[in-house]
């Protein structure tokens, strides 16, 4: 599409725009246009002094701006029909009732000129190809047989007025080697100021990103991460003083089994490099204890006769306490109450052994 003639969006100079298109050159500059509307303002001048110039209605149109042009650019559609009257072409509106009694399929028409408001567009037959050059899009549109009345309708309803243009184009380059071939369009042409906002965005991502890669150097990635492997040390540490606790009372109440006569302060191993005092084990075995109640309450019982167990319940030694297996065999929540008092009344009497002392 590349031999398409597609003059791209200029200020407010769509009307220029949109005829140099569809004609495929630079047919019309904006001074010509404008004389074009100046002859258009002295007719309509010279119509109004003919009911007096010293008519009220006449004074009024001299105060009034242009109707044919403004400084942005803009012509009207006067302007456009006189320029085209150049070349022996003429517009007949599209949805017109007289047009539409002609029933002419637009697939056999060869152009038309689209207006919404204050913009003018070109819509072309090349070759055998129907295209879209529309200035604000930054290249020709490809718009297929199938699609072009729906395309005409949907313009229609959102307001454009459809102008049909009846003469013979001059020839162009363009609509000779379409005559020829075919074109395929991969990619739609975005509006001109889409492709332009969707560039300023990239620039501003690119710039705020090498901002926050020259300010830190990454040192924020590396800070979280740091800051995750600490939160991930704490648990674990928890964890650790956890599992450090319940295997001392373990060894605890063990050794409580092993011997009530001893002195529990002088055979309680030292754990962490900590040497625990008779109240400190008191208290951990008792927090200790408290927890595994709970887990035994949570706990659904058996059958009756039967008794559930904690998951973590401390192995005891049957012979620790003059129990026969043979026999009427201790559950080990019985061994393990057992255990419990015997600690306790060991603490008692050695606290009663120091107060005497």
């Amino acid at each position: 599409m590349e031999s398409i003639f597609h003059e791209k969006q200029e200020g407010s100079l769509c009307a220029q725009h949109c005829l140099n298109n569809l004609l495929q050159g630079e047919y019309f500059s904006p001074v010509e246009l404008s004389s074009i509307a100046h002859q258009l303002d002295e007719e309509e001048r010279m119509r109004m002094a003919e009911g007096g110039v010293t008519s009220e209605d006449y004074r009024t149109f001299l105060q009034q701006p242009s109707g044919n042009m403004d400084d942005s650019g803009f012509f009207s559609i006067q302007v456009i029909s006189n320029a085209l009257k150049v070349w022996g072409l003429e517009l007949i509106l599209f949805n017109s009732p007289e047009y539409q009694r002609l029933g002419i399929d637009p697939i056999n028409e060869r152009s038309f000129i689209c207006n919404y408001k204050e913009h003018w567009f070109t819509v072309r037959k090349l070759g055998k190809q129907w295209f879209n050059l529309n200035s604000l899009l930054t290249g020709p549109e490809l718009i297929s047989d199938t699609y072009l009345a729906l395309f005409l309708a949907q313009l229609q309803q959102e307001g454009y007025s459809i102008f049909v243009v009846k003469g013979d184009l001059p020839d162009c380059e363009a609509d000779q080697l379409l005559q020829m071939i075919r074109v395929q369009q991969m990619h739609r042409p975005k509006l001109i100021g889409e492709e332009l906002a969707q560039l300023r965005e990239q620039r501003v991502q690119k710039a705020d990103l090498e901002q926050v890669l020259d300010g830190n150097d990454g040192s924020g990635v590396l800070d979280e991460d740091e800051e995750d492997l600490r939160r991930a040390l704490a648990l674990s540490r928890q964890q650790i003083d956890m599992e450090d606790e319940e295997a001392d009372l373990r060894r605890a109440i063990q050794l409580s089994m092993q011997g009530s006569s001893r002195n529990i302060s002088q055979d309680i191993p030292q754990t962490s490099g900590t040497h625990l005092t008779s109240e400190e084990l008191r208290k951990r075995r008792e927090a200790y204890f408290e927890k595994q109640q709970r887990q035994q309450q949570q706990q659904q019982q058996g059958p009756p006769g039967q008794l559930s167990h904690p998951a973590e319940t401390p192995t005891t030694s049957s012979g620790a306490l003059g129990g026969d297996p043979a026999g009427d065999a201790m559950s080990e929540e019985d061994m393990l109450q057992a255990a419990v008092t015997m600690s306790l009344e060991t603490v008692r009497n050695n606290f009663v052994t120091e107060e005497k002392k």
